[in-house]
């Protein structure tokens, strides 16, 4: 929730604000303000992550299908590894954006108390696409947060990754990782740290090896680049990000394994 108020600043400090608008970007003298500030106190330490849960992937047969972030890895649940991961690097906020029947059940299982942490849960009425979903919990988002994938069990140092980040001076930063097989992941060419390009399952030509791991940190006004409606982060905005050269991709080379299949859940039975 927004409040208005009244400042008074000098008019050389007040140029320099108005030099910031470009309507695009940056729409006005008060989002320029608010942008400014929120750079300038931008927090040392990541707290928060928004788990995407929207449960498009589901794995099993029939009545026994399963969201992947409801499935079970060495009787943990994914999206229980995931936060037992991210507690590790000190995040203690979670926000859980799913469609209700996911959300729901979720909630069966996930309980604040149990991993000494805070909980909240969004519904989506209808699938928001990643994009949309990170949108619907825009009030949640004050400074840079950390936006995870649900169907992927990682193993990141997210102070590492954060400092990459601050350093970057970009909007978001992608955790990255390589694939032999990369059709069915968001693929990358960087530039430096920056990413050039962000081509999603790309089905012809294939630019590299290197793919997003689902694990992102974005600064706030990435929310500004979000259209209304259905709409994903990996085809509507990273492209857009990487045009601008305002995303950057973090390497990292801890474990990592995408949830999608039976197959691909005893492989990370053997790591997890």
């Amino acid at each position: 929730m927004k409040e208005r108020i009244t400042i008074t600043l000098d008019k050389t400090l007040l140029n320099s604000v108005d030099n910031t608008i470009d309507n695009t970007n940056v729409k006005n003298r008060s989002h320029a303000i608010e942008l400014l500030l929120s750079r300038s106190l931008k927090q040392k330490n990541l707290k928060k992550a928004i788990l995407l849960a929207g449960g498009t992937t589901k794995i099993g047969l029939g009545k026994s299908k399963t969201s992947a972030c409801c499935s079970i890895v060495n009787s943990r649940r994914v999206i229980e590894h995931i936060i037992l991961s991210l507690k590790k690097n000190n995040i203690d906020e979670f926000i859980i954006v799913g469609e209700k029947s996911c959300v729901d059940k979720i909630k069966t299982y996930l309980h604040p108390e149990k991993y000494n942490a805070e909980i909240k849960f969004i519904e989506e009425i209808e699938n928001a696409g990643t994009a949309g979903a990170l949108k619907l919990a825009s009030e949640e988002i004050s400074g840079p947060v950390v936006v995870c994938n649900t169907n992927s069990l990682f193993q990141i140092d997210l102070n590492e990754m954060f400092e990459f980040h601050k350093k970057s001076d970009s909007l978001a930063t992608i955790a990255l990782t390589t694939a032999t097989d990369v059709k069915k992941f968001g693929v990358v060419t960087l530039n430096g740290t920056k990413v050039f390009s962000f081509d999603e399952k790309p089905s012809k030509k294939i630019p590299s090896n290197i793919i997003s791991a689902g694990c992102y940190i974005v600064e706030p006004e990435i929310l500004d680049l979000i259209p209304e409606g259905y709409s994903k982060i990996e085809e509507d905005v990273f492209p857009k990000l990487a045009r601008q050269e305002n995303l950057s991709g973090f390497m990292f080379y801890g474990k990592w394994n995408r949830i999608d299949s039976k197959e691909a859940i005893e492989r990370a039975e053997g790591e997890w």
